[in-house]
Order: structure tokens, then C-alpha cells, then sequence
């Protein structure tokens, strides 16, 4: 029986004559050498679920659907019945015949409706060609005289065209595959046109990648916008054209086009836009630009002015806007010009309103620079209470956060900034620390594992990371009350414990990978409680066959920043360059971590390891030993490292050997 039919909409069958069936989706080839093949992306906000990465915007919409000769053209408009669709009053058999005829009858009357509708004849002429020039496997050269014909088809008719589903996607072939004589034609044709495509369902992709490809046209296209800007970011399309563009695309000047219309009507009104180098370098100043030897009522209007525009974004969240790092530049240089005011009060209350409009919507600025920026700034300036709601708005994405590198600065100044450590390490703390096993994976990750124990090292954050976290530092020592060093220890001892397990649980896996045996390492050497658990893993792991009976795992020892790690230990910390010798941590002891090591893996393994990869390994535990093991594990170990083994190693190319024989010899 014929499944029944949803709507009456449908293609015709393939043996009907119609459009091909779909055919399988395929890579893009690696001979494709176009300007899409590394399409740049928005930042996503971290309130977004992972799998849930939002398609609006994306420029190869055009190539990823349907294959289809016709790319569903028009919709098939069926007033009757479709032949195969059921029948539920009819209990007589469907007559074959009947079907087909009824079928005929409905294609005689599709073509009837397209041939009717304005420039139906060029609409056929252009698909024709564009089903060559869209092939994916053919040469270059090939491709450029199709793509060269299909312009010749649709030249002088492009912004006739263009707002139709099919015809964008025609006139984006050419933009995509085509040389810049092409694209500056197409360009050229849709002058005076931008705001208009901007807010269509299937142009806006055009204009996309036109302001991307396009660069001797993407300022006008972005004065077209100038006036329309606010109800654009606000508009179901046209929003993703004015992210893209601004956070994309667009340069210093470009952004500041698109940056005017927050300013107020005045602003747009009495600034001049002649393009000259003059002017352009006031404009890149953004708004201090435009604040420049103004002052008193005028002033206060355009800071007004700005404040509505923000507010009226922030009064419609379901329209995306929030999210857009236009949006967030905006932002930060309202809460910069308020800084600058003289008046401590006005500045005050100028924050404290600003503040307040968009304090539950936090949490979709944080991936961008400036909205990062932003949250930073409120949670600084803020009070116990505007510091607590920060938190509570941020605290459902911490582990999304964690991995940001613009995010995470937030998580790092509310450790830095906030005095109530309990409610840091009830909301937070314990949030990251949950998450230790993903996190150490990344970089980004690492360095929030990082931050809790050992805040703004050098190990593991660059002298501009180190400057940037540090930017709310003057305001810290304005608006906390506790002692920066205090706050450190309170969240290092909050976060200890659940490392400590981490590292007791999953350690030993997590130390074969680079970047996991960092974060064990400094989980051991400055956490603070019980470490036996977590040596034992450790040592537990070390203390397996060697070498390692499975070719694809090797032992420990034998990967480099592994058996760095277990060096280090029996350090008790880290080398240091200015000071030519390793400082001791106070919270680690390499003593009881080399007594563990002697009865975990016992004398036969360690005899291995010291003849295989593990000689720098072997060798400061013997100089452990020797400076604070008891005389009962000295007596003991200089039982295991006898003279036939220093002939052994001797005649050996051991790597370290000569060190190794040195430590048994001091022993």
C-alpha cells in the first residue's frame, strides 16, 4: 500500500522524468583549491549546547544540500491529489494507467506555472549551466569557462533574480568558483541592494560571502547598512551577515561603520564619512573617537543614546543579538567612556544601570574578547551581592567555560577578585574540578586546572596571558578586602582534594599523555592533603613489565614527559634557570614518594629501568636515598646496585649511564 503522504508538495518521481535522486554527499576534494575551503567561524557561546553548533551563517549552504538538478526551484503547486497518494474512501484498486496519466497531467501543469512566472526562460538557461560548473571533480580551467557562460546568462539580471532560493544559490556559484572580475560584476549589480538581501532566508549567504571576497566593495556594502544597523542585528537574518562581518571580515575601519549607528542619531548625523585617512583614524578609535573635545550635554546624549541601543538589545535575548561580539564592543566602550568620568558617583550609577539591564544574559558574552571583557569589568567593580548573581548566571556552563580561552578569563578573575572563597569553591571550584579528566586533554582546559593551584605561572601561562589576567588588578585592590596570597591558599585547599582523587583514580592513565602528566605533576607537588593514594597509582603504573610486552603501549618510562614527571618527583619540584637548582615545594615530600617507589615496583623492575630509559630516573632516586632515605633502604639499595651492575652498565650505551654510575657510587 502507498505510504500516505504529509503534504501535496512533492517532486516527482525519478522514473517520471523528473529531477535526479539525491546523490551521496562528497568531500571536498583536496585539488578544490578555493577561497572556501578555510572558512573562518564564529566563536559559539558557551551557553550553547556542544552538538548543538548553529549552521546560521554558514556560506556553503549552496553546496551541502540537495544535488538535485533543479535544487527544488519551485514548489510544485498541486491543487488535486497526487497520483499515488492513498485513497481512504476508495475501495476499488488503483488502475496503473491512471496514475501515469494523472502524473503527466501534473507535470504539463508545473511547467505551465513556471513558464508563467518572471524570467522562467533565464531561470532554466542559468540551471542548465550551473549544474556543470557546480561538479565537484572537474578540472579548474573547466570550471572557469562554466562559470564564465553562467554569468554571461545572468549578467544585467542579477538583482532580478537573486532574492529567489535557486537563483542565490546560481549567483553564489559564481562568487564562490569564480575569478574577482566576476565577483566585482555581481558586486556591482547589487549596489544599493545589501539591505534588502541582508534580511532575505537565502540572499543573506550571498552577501556573506560578497563582504568575505569582495574587499574593494565591503565598505560600501557596509554604509548600505548605515541608519538600519539596530533593527538589523534584531532581525532573524540579517543578524548572522553583521556578526559575521564584524567579527570575520571586516577591519579596524569596517568595524566602526557598522559600530556609528550605536551611537545615536546625533552621531550619524554630524560625523562625515568622506573615507579620508584623517577620518578613518578617528574612527578606529570607536567611540573615544567620537567623545574627542566633547563635552557636557552632548556627551551625556550620545553615552545615552549608546545605553538605549544596548538596552534594547538586551530587552529581546530570543533574538540572538546578545551573542554577537558587535554587540559586546559596544558594550565595553560605553562601560571604558564611563570610566573616564570624573564624577566617581555618576560613574557609579551609569555602571550600575548598565549593569543591571543585561546582568541575566552574562553568560552569552563571555566568548569574545570584549565580552569577556565586560563580565570581568562588572565582576571587579561589583558588590558581594552583584558578584554572587554573576555566578549564579555563569555557574550552569563553567565546564564549557573552562575550555574558552576568552571564557575562562572570567572564571579566572572571579578567583582572583571574589573575597567569599566558600562560595567560590561551592559554585566553581568544585564545577572544575569535577571536570579534571576532560579537562586536562587542552590546553585551555589545563590552564583552569592550573589557575586553582598554581595562579599566573610561568610554566603554563605566557607573560601576555599573565598581562591580560591581570588587567582587573587595579580595581581588586580598590574593591576586595583579602589578602591576595590568603585567597589563593583558601581555593588551592578547596580544590585539592577532588584533584587528589582525580589523580588517585585516573593519574596513571592521564601521565601518558603530554599535557595530563603536567597536570599531575603540579597536582602532586602543590595540592594540599593525603597523597599516598595518588603515589601509589603513580608508582602502581611504573611498576609493570619493562619494557612493555604491548608494542602499541610502551612503559612510563619510556615516554619522554612521563618519565619527566617521576624525575620531578623525586625532586620535590622544579628546576629553576635564575637559581640553578630546584625549589623544594612544602607541600610534597620525595622522600616518602621514593620510599613508596622502592617496595611498589621492587628491586628486579628498577634494575631494568635503570639499564633501559629510566637511567635520570633511577639515578635521583638514588640520590633521594642517599641524602634523606633511612639507613635500612640505603643498606638496601646498595644491595641491588652491586659491582656486576656498574660493569653492566658501564659497558652498556644506557642513556645517563655515566650520572647513573656516579649517584651508586655516592651511595
Amino acid at each position: 500500500m502507498p505510504a500516505l503522504q504529509k503534504n501535496t508538495k512533492k517532486r516527482p518521481a525519478s522514473s517520471q522524468g523528473g529531477p535526479k535522486a539525491k546523490k551521496p554527499h562528497i568531500s571536498k576534494q583536496t585539488t578544490l583549491k578555493n577561497n572556501d575551503e578555510n572558512v573562518k567561524k564564529r566563536r559559539h557561546p558557551v551557553t550553547l549546547p556542544v552538538k548543538e553548533v548553529s549552521n546560521e551563517g554558514s556560506e556553503l549552504e549552496d553546496e551541502d544540500e540537495d544535488e538535485d538538478g533543479e535544487e527544488g526551484g519551485e514548489d510544485i503547486e498541486t491543487d488535486a491529489p497526487v497520483g499515488d497518494e492513498m485513497v481512504v474512501d476508495s475501495a476499488l484498486p488503483k488502475d496503473p494507467n491512471a496514475t501515469r496519466e494523472s502524473h503527466k497531467a501534473q507535470r504539463v501543469l508545473q511547467e505551465q506555472r513556471r513558464a508563467a512566472k518572471p524570467h522562467s526562460q533565464l531561470l532554466a538557461n542559468a540551471k542548465r549551466v550551473w549544474s556543470l560548473a557546480r561538479q565537484k571533480n572537474i578540472p579548474s580551467a573547466e570550471r572557469q569557462k562554466h562559470v564564465r557562460d553562467l554569468m554571461d546568462v545572468v549578467k544585467g539580471k542579477v538583482k532580478d533574480i537573486v532574492l529567489k532560493h535557486d537563483a542565490s544559490r546560481i549567483i553564489q556559484t559564481i562568487v564562490k568558483y569564480g575569478g574577482q572580475k566576476e565577483r566585482d560584476q555581481i558586486a556591482g549589480e547589487l549596489k544599493g541592494h545589501y539591505k534588502e538581501l541582508a534580511q532575505s532566508k537565502y540572499s543573506k549567504f550571498l552577501v556573506t560571502k560578497l563582504i568575505r571576497l569582495c574587499p574593494t566593495h565591503r565598505a560600501s556594502i557596509l554604509q548600505e547598512f548605515q541608519s538600519h544597523v539596530m533593527r538589523l542585528l534584531l532581525h532573524r537574518e540579517a543578524s548572522s551577515v553583521l556578526a559575521d562581518t564584524f567579527e570575520l571580515y571586516a577591519n579596524a575601519y569596517e568595524r566602526t561603520i557598522l559600530l556609528r549607528d550605536f551611537y545615536g542619531k546625533e552621531t550619524a548625523l554630524f560625523s562625515t564619512s568622506r573615507g579620508t585617512d584623517e577620518e578613518k583614524e578617528t574612527a578606529k578609535k570607536g567611540l573615544r573617537g567620537v567623545l574627542e573635545g566633547v563635552e557636557g550635554e552632548r556627551r551625556k546624549r550620545v553615552l545615552a543614546a549608546l545605553k538605549e541601543n544596548l538596552t534594547t538589545i538586551f530587552n529581546n535575548p530570543d533574538k540572538g543579538a546578545i551573542t554577537h561580539a558587535i554587540v559586546h564592543r559596544a558594550l565595553w566602550e560605553y562601560l571604558t567612556a564611563v570610566n573616564d568620568i570624573e564624577d566617581e558617583t555618576e560613574q557609579e550609577k551609569l555602571r550600575r544601570e548598565i549593569f543591571e539591564n543585561c546582568q541575566d544574559v552574562l553568560a552569552e558574552m563571555v566568548h569574545t574578547k570584549d565580552g569577556s571583557r565586560v563580565v570581568r569589568e562588572f565582576i571587579a567593580y561589583g558588590t558581594a551581592k552583584d558578584r554572587k548573581h554573576i555566578i549564579k548566571v555563569i555557574k550552569p556552563h563553567v565546564e564549557r567555560m573552562c575550555t574558552d580561552d576568552e571564557a575562562q578569563l572570567v572564571l579566572f578573575t572571579a578567583l582572583d577578585v571574589i573575597d567569599d572563597t566558600k562560595l567560590i569553591a561551592k559554585s566553581l571550584v568544585s564545577d572544575i574540578t569535577s571536570h579534571a579528566s576532560s579537562l586536562a586533554t587542552s590546553p585551555q582546559g589545563r590552564r583552569s586546572l592550573f589557575h586553582l593551584i598554581v595562579p599566573r605561572t610561568r610554566r603554563h601561562f605566557t607573560p601576555a596571558q599573565i598581562a591580560v589576567i591581570a588587567e582587573t588588578d587595579s580595581v581588586r585592590a580598590k574593591t576586595s578586602k583579602k589578602d591576595n596570597t590568603t585567597r589563593e591558599g583558601e581555593i588551592r585547599k578547596a580544590a585539592s582534594e577532588e584533584l587528589l582523587q582525580f589523580v588517585a583514580e585516573k593519574g596513571a592513565e592521564t601521565a601518558r599523555d603530554t599535557g595530563g602528566s603536567l597536570v599531575v605533576l603540579e597536582v602532586m607537588l602543590y595540592a594540599e592533603g593525603d597523597k599516598s593514594p595518588a603515589m601509589k597509582t603513580l608508582l602502581e603504573a611504573l611498576a609493570s613489565p619493562y619494557p612493555s610486552e604491548d608494542p602499541a603501549r610502551p612503559h612510563p618510562i619510556n615516554l619522554p614527559h612521563t618519565s619527566r614527571m617521576y624525575k620531578s618527583l623525586l625532586q620535590g619540584g622544579h628546576f629553576s634557570h635564575s637559581t640553578k637548582d630546584v625549589v623544594r615545594t612544602p607541600t610534597f615530600s620525595p622522600s616518602e614518594f621514593a620510599s613508596i617507589l622502592l617496595s611498589t615496583v621492587g628491586r628486579d623492575k628498577t634494575l631494568s629501568i635503570a639499564q633501559g630509559d629510566g637511567a635520570f630516573v633511577v639515578a635521583e632516586l638514588l640520590e633521594r636515598i642517599r641524602e634523606e632515605g633511612s639507613d635500612e633502604e640505603k643498606k638496601m639499595v646498595r644491595g641491588w646496585f652491586d659491582d656486576v651492575f656498574k660493569a653492566r652498565v658501564k659497558d652498556s650505551e644506557v642513556k645517563g649511564k655515566n650520572v647513573l654510575i656516579e649517584k651508586i657510587k655516592a651511595l
